[in-house]
C-alpha cells in the first residue's frame, strides 16, 4: 500500500510532469475499479485516465522516483475479467475512458491500428464498411476492449477457424518510463538491453516450453516462448505480451489482423432431450465444417424459460419439458457451398439421439436475436436465488474434443461429490465448456470448496491433456502456473519478468512473480456476497460485475449517464459497488464518507434500464431512494427538494387552478428556475381538454357509455402536456372509443426518486384507490406517459401495492385488432414516419415500437420502430443546471440525427418531446396525433 500521505504527492506529480488525463480518488469511483467479473475484491489507491501513450510515458516516468518505489500500476480495460485480471493495489490506468480510438484502417492489406481501450464492437462497426472484421467474437462483446482480449488472449465463438486473440495480432507498442517501444519499427537503443535479456531468457526455455504445453486450438499463451522465437530465427519479442495481463507493462497500441466478412451466414439451433446427448452430437457435426458449435444444458434453459427469454425463440424450439440445445453457426462466401454443408448438417442432426426440436435461420436479425438468447442465459446464471449462485473460476478448461465426454464426466463427479449445482455452456467444437458450480463465497466452507473444487478440476486438465485457461485468462488462478508449466520453464518466465519489470511493479502477484507474494484463488481478498435479507440494498451485493451496463452502442438504453461520460462511477455496475462498499462499512462501525457516493447517485436518470435489461436486475433507482431515506433521516434536505415535492404533492390542486394560474406561469416559472437551478422548464400550463372527454374520479361510478376508455396521466403531463391528452382523444375517438381523462392523482415518482418514502406511500395509495375505482368500471385502462405505466408495474409492486392493470396505448389496441376488432383503413400515405420509444419503455417492453407498427398497419399505414438511446430528459433530470452537459450529450448521442432527419418522428414520452423542442426546436406527435390526423382526412 501507500505510505504515509502519498496519494496527494503522486497526484502533484503526475500532473507536474505533463499528465493530461484524469487522476482520481474518488471513493466511488474506487470502489467501481475494485472489482471485475470475479469473485474478488481490491480497491486501487488511486485511478488515473490516460489521453495517449506518452500520457502512459508520463505516468511511468513519474514512477521511477524512489518516493513511488512501491506503488504498483495495473492498466485495465472493460472490466469484464472471471479471475481478477486487472484488480490491483496501487495505480490503476483506465485505459478505456480515453484512449479509444480507432487510429488507422488499412482496407487494402487487411490491418488497423488501435488503442487499447476501444471496444471489441466499436472497432467492427468501424471496420464493416471496408468489409472486415476482427476476430474472436466474444461474449462481452459490446463492453470488452482490445487490450483486454490482448492481455487475456480472450477467445470466443468462431475460434476454431479464426483463432484466440493472439492468432489475430500483428504487432504491439508499450510504454516504458524512457518513452515508447513498438514492434513495428526498429527497437531504440534504450530497449536493446532489455529485450537482449528477455530473448536470451525466451530461447534458454524455448524447449521446456514447448514440452509441457499441448498443441491445441486454444493454446497456451501469456509469455509465449514458443512463438516469440520463432524456428525461422528473429526475436518477436512483443508476443509475450499475448496474454500476459500487463504484468510485463502497458500496452498502448495495438495493429491487429482482419478477416474479410463472409456474405453467406446461417445458424441452426437444436434441442436434445439431455445434455449428454447435446454434447455427444458435437463431434459427428465437426464433420461438415461449422464455424462454433456451442452448447446450452437443461439448467441454462430453465432459467431462461422462467425469465420469459425462451419466449422469444420458435415456436418449433420450445417443445415441453427440458432441453439441451446446441447452436451450430455457419459462415462463408459462396452460396452453393454453404446450402450443401447445411443440407448435410441438417440431415445428420436428424439422425442423432435424442434430438426433438429443430430450426434454421438464415436472416440475419434473427441470427443475432437467437445468439442474444444464448447469451442472455448465460448471463441469468448471477439472477439464480438464494445465497449461492454459479461463480466463474474453473469454467474455461479445454481438453482435446475427443476428451470432452470424458472430462466433464469427471467434472461433474467432482462438483456431486461436493455438493454444489451448476450451469452448462460452451464451445465443444474446440473442447471447452464453461460449467459454473453454484457458490456463496460468504461462507468458510464455500470457499473451501472453491479450492477444493479448483485443486480437482486443475488435476483432471492434465489427466486429460488440456489447459486450465483456455478462454478467460488466468488472473488469480495464475497460482497453478508454476506447478501446470514445471520448474524448468517457469524460471525462464521469470528471466523474462526480470528483464521487463525487475521492480515487480506491473499488476503484481499475477502469474509470474520474483520476490513478491503470489496471489492465491483463496487468499486474494473476496467481495461480499449476499446482503442481510430483506436488506433494501440487496441488489448491490448481487451485482456480478457481468457489465452489461457498461455497452457502448449509443442506441443500447443501459446506461445513459455511462454513455455520456465513459465514467465506471456513473454506471449500474460502479454504483452498485460504491453502495455495497458504503454498507459495508457502515455495518461494520467503520467511516462511511457519503459525499463521493451522492455524486455518484445524482448522476443516475432514473430511467430503470438496468431493473429490466440488466442480467441480474441491478435497480439503481430504486437502491437510490432507499439510500436517500436514510441519508436524509440523518441529514436536512436541500430547498429544492422540499419545493418539488410540494409541488407533485399538490399537483391536484394546481391542475385544476391551472385557468387562473396560467397568466402567471411565465413569473412563477423565471422563479422557479432561479430557485431550483433549473433551465428551460415548460414555457406554459396545459389546457385542457373539452369537458365531455374529462371525468371525475367521483363520477366513476355512474354508467359510462359504450366504447368507452380510461385515460390516466401522471402529474407533469397533466400540467404541461395539453398536446398528448389531445391528441389522445382524438386518435382514440377516430378508432371508435370515447375516451375519458380521468382526474389526475399523482403517482409519487418524484417523492420515491428522492427518497421520501411516506410521501410517495401517501400518494401511491391514494391513486391505486383511484385506479381501483375505474377498473371496477370494466372500461379499459390507458396511461397516457410510459414512464407513468411502467412505474406502476415496476416500482408499485415492489412498494407492496397492486394496483389494477394500465396499460400502454399501443398495448391496448393490439389486443383489440387480436381479437377481431377492425379499425378504419387509411388511404395514401406520405413520409413514412419513425417511432422512438421513451426508454424505460423500451427496456421494459422490448418490442413497445414494434406494437406500434402493428397498429398503424391495422389502420393500412406503415410505421417504423427506431433504435434510441436515452434523449436525456428523464423527469426534472434535463432541465437542472448541473446535468446540463450530461443531458445535451446524450440528446446528440442518439436523438438529434434522427429528429433533424427528413422522416417524420413520433415520439411516445412526455420527456422525450420536451427534449426535442427544447434542443432540435421540433414539436414531435404522439403516435395517436398521428393516426388522429390520418383519419381526418
Amino acid at each position: 500500500m501507500f505510505d504515509s500521505q502519498p496519494i496527494p504527492s503522486l497526484t502533484h506529480a503526475l500532473r507536474a510532469a505533463g499528465f493530461q488525463g484524469g487522476i482520481e480518488t474518488d471513493r466511488a469511483l474506487r470502489a467501481a475499479m475494485s472489482t471485475d467479473n470475479s469473485v474478488y475484491q481490491i480497491t486501487p489507491d488511486l485511478i488515473a485516465a490516460p489521453r495517449d501513450g506518452q500520457d502512459v510515458v508520463r505516468a511511468l516516468a513519474v514512477l521511477q522516483d524512489p518516493a513511488f518505489a512501491d506503488v504498483a500500476l495495473t492498466a485495465r480495460g472493460g472490466g469484464t475479467g472471471t479471475n481478477g485480471q486487472a484488480l490491483n493495489r496501487g495505480l490503476i490506468l483506465d485505459m478505456r475512458r480515453h484512449m479509444n480510438r480507432v487510429l488507422q484502417i488499412n482496407a487494402t492489406e487487411g490491418w488497423a491500428d488501435v488503442e487499447p481501450g476501444v471496444v471489441l464492437d466499436a472497432l467492427n462497426d468501424a471496420l464493416r464498411p471496408h468489409g472486415w472484421f476482427f476476430a474472436p467474437e466474444t461474449s462481452t462483446s459490446t463492453r470488452c476492449t482490445i487490450g483486454g482480449m490482448v492481455s487475456t488472449d480472450a477467445s470466443g465463438k468462431g475460434s476454431r477457424i479464426y483463432g484466440k486473440t493472439s492468432d489475430n495480432i500483428l504487432g504491439l507498442e508499450i510504454a516504458r518510463p524512457e518513452g515508447l517501444l513498438s514492434s513495428l519499427v526498429p527497437a531504440p537503443d534504450w530497449a536493446g538491453p532489455m529485450l537482449d535479456a528477455a530473448e536470451a531468457a525466451a530461447r534458454q526455455g524455448r524447449a521446456a516450453f514447448i514440452a509441457v504445453t499441448p498443441r491445441l486450438n486454444r493454446r497456451f499463451t501469456g509469455y509465449d516462448l514458443d512463438r516469440a522465437c520463432p524456428e525461422t530465427g528473429g526475436f518477436e519479442w512483443w508476443r509475450l505480451f499475448l496474454g500476459a495481463e500487463g504484468t510485463l507493462g502497458p500496452i498502448t497500441r495495438i495493429r491487429v489482423k482482419l478477416r474479410r466478412i463472409e456474405s453467406e451466414k446461417r445458424l441452426i439451433v437444436a434441442g436434445f432431450a439431455s445434455f449428454r446427448d447435446a454434447l455427444a452430437a458435437a463431434t459427428p457435426l465437426l464433420a461438415d465444417n461449422p464455424t462454433a458449435i456451442e452448447v446450452m444444458d437443461e439448467w441454462v434453459q430453465r432459467i431462461a424459460q422462467d425469465a420469459g427469454i425462451l419466449a422469444r425463440l420458435p415456436e418449433n424450439l420450445r417443445p415441453d419439458g427440458p432441453v439441451a440445445y446446441v447452436f451450430i453457426e455457419f459462415n462463408g462466401h459462396d452460396p452453393a457451398e454453404m446450402a450443401a454443408r447445411i443440407d448435410t448438417c441438417m440431415q445428420r442432426l436428424r439422425s442423432l439421439q435424442g434430438q426433438i426440436a429443430l430450426h434454421q435461420a438464415r436472416d440475419l436479425a434473427e441470427i443475432r436475436e437467437l445468439w442474444a438468447i444464448r447469451s442472455a442465459g448465460v448471463g441469468l446464471l448471477g439472477k439464480v436465488d438464494g445465497p449461492a449462485r454459479p461463480i466463474a473460476f474453473v469454467e474455461d478448461c479445454v481438453v482435446p474434443p475427443e476428451n470432452l465426454p470424458g472430462f466433464v464426466d469427471d467434472f461433474l463427479m467432482v462438483l456431486k461429490e461436493n455438493g454444489l449445482g451448476f450451469g452448462i455452456y460452451g464451445h465443444v467444437d474446440v473442447g471447452c465448456l464453461h460449467i459454473r458450480p453454484a457458490l456463496n463465497i460468504d461462507e468458510t466452507t464455500d470457499r473451501a470448496k472453491l479450492v477444493a473444487v479448483s485443486d480437482a478440476v486443475f488435476a483432471l486438465t492434465r489427466k486429460y491433456g488440456g489447459i486450465f485457461w483456455g478462454e478467460h485468462g488466468k488472473g488469480v488462478r495464475g497460482a497453478y502456473l508454476p506447478e501446470w508449466i514445471g520448474p524448468k520453464a517457469y524460471a525462464a518466465l521469470q528471466a523474462v519478468k526480470q528483464a521487463f519489470d525487475p521492480a515487480e511493479r506491473f499488476n503484481p502477484g499475477k502469474l509470474v512473480t520474483l520476490n513478491r507474494p503470489r496471489m492465491g484463488i483463496a487468499t486474494t481478498p473476496f467481495r461480499p456476497f449476499n446482503a442481510r435479507p430483506g436488506d433494501a440494498l440487496e441488489k448491490a451485493f448481487r451485482c456480478n460485475g457481468n457489465a452489461q451496463c457498461l455497452s457502448y452502442q449509443a442506441a443500447a438504453p443501459m446506461c445513459p449517464s455511462f454513455k455520456a461520460t465513459g465514467d465506471l462511477r456513473h454506471s449500474p455496475k460502479g454504483r452498485a459497488d460504491a453502495l455495497r462498499a458504503w454498507k459495508v462499512a457502515r455495518d461494520a462501525g467503520q467511516p462511511a464518507p457519503e459525499g463521493d457516493l451522492m455524486a455518484a447517485l445524482d448522476t443516475c436518470l432514473g430511467c430503470k434500464a438496468c431493473a429490466s435489461t440488466c442480467p441480474v436486475q441491478v435497480d439503481i433507482p430504486s437502491m437510490r431512494a432507499a439510500f436517500y431515506a436514510d441519508h436524509y433521516s440523518r441529514n436536512a434536505r436541500p430547498l429544492s427538494d422540499h419545493l418539488v415535492l410540494l409541488a407533485e404533492r399538490f399537483s391536484p390542486l394546481t391542475v385544476a387552478l391551472a385557468p387562473l394560474l396560467r397568466p402567471l406561469w411565465p413569473l412563477a416559472r423565471r422563479l422557479a428556475e432561479r430557485t431550483l437551478k433549473t433551465v428551460d422548464m415548460p414555457a406554459r400550463l396545459a389546457r385542457p381538454v373539452a369537458a365531455r372527454h374529462r371525468i371525475k374520479l367521483s363520477d366513476l361510478g355512474h354508467p359510462l357509455p359504450e366504447n368507452t376508455v380510461l385515460l390516466w396521466q401522471d402529474w407533469f403531463t397533466a400540467l404541461f402536456d395539453a398536446e398528448v391528452a389531445q391528441d389522445a382523444v382524438a386518435g382514440l375517438s377516430a378508432l371508435g372509443y370515447h375516451p375519458l381523462l380521468v382526474s389526475m392523482r399523482p403517482a409519487g415518482k418524484a417523492a420515491q426518486n428522492m427518497g421520501a418514502e411516506a410521501a410517495f406511500r401517501r400518494m401511491a395509495k391514494r391513486l391505486v384507490a383511484a385506479l381501483e375505482k375505474g377498473a371496477a368500471t370494466g372500461a379499459p385502462m390507458i396511461g397516457l406517459d410510459p414512464a407513468f405505466v411502467m412505474m406502476l408495474r415496476q416500482d408499485y409492486p415492489k412498494a407492496g401495492l397492486a394496483p389494477p392493470r394500465v396499460m400502454l396505448a399501443q398495448e391496448f389496441l393490439v389486443a383489440e385488432i387480436a381479437s377481431g376488432r377492425r379499425f378504419p383503413q387509411v388511404r395514401g400515405q406520405g413520409a413514412v414516419p419513425r417511432i422512438l420509444t421513451h426508454c424505460t419503455e423500451q427496456t421494459a417492453l422490448p418490442n413497445a415500437g414494434a406494437l406500434w407498427a402493428q397498429v398503424f398497419a391495422g389502420l393500412g399505414l406503415k410505421a417504423t420502430p427506431s433504435p434510441s438511446g436515452c434523449c436525456g430528459m428523464a423527469g426534472l433530470f434535463g432541465h437542472q443546471e448541473r446535468h446540463q452537459t450530461v443531458s445535451r450529450r446524450l440528446y446528440d448521442m442518439s436523438w438529434r440525427d434522427q429528429v433533424e432527419g427528413d422522416a417524420p418522428v413520433l415520439a411516445t414520452g412526455f420527456s422525450c418531446r420536451c427534449q426535442a423542442e427544447r434542443l432540435s426546436d421540433a414539436k414531435l406527435r404522439h403516435p395517436l396525433g398521428m393516426i388522429a390526423d390520418a383519419l381526418q382526412v
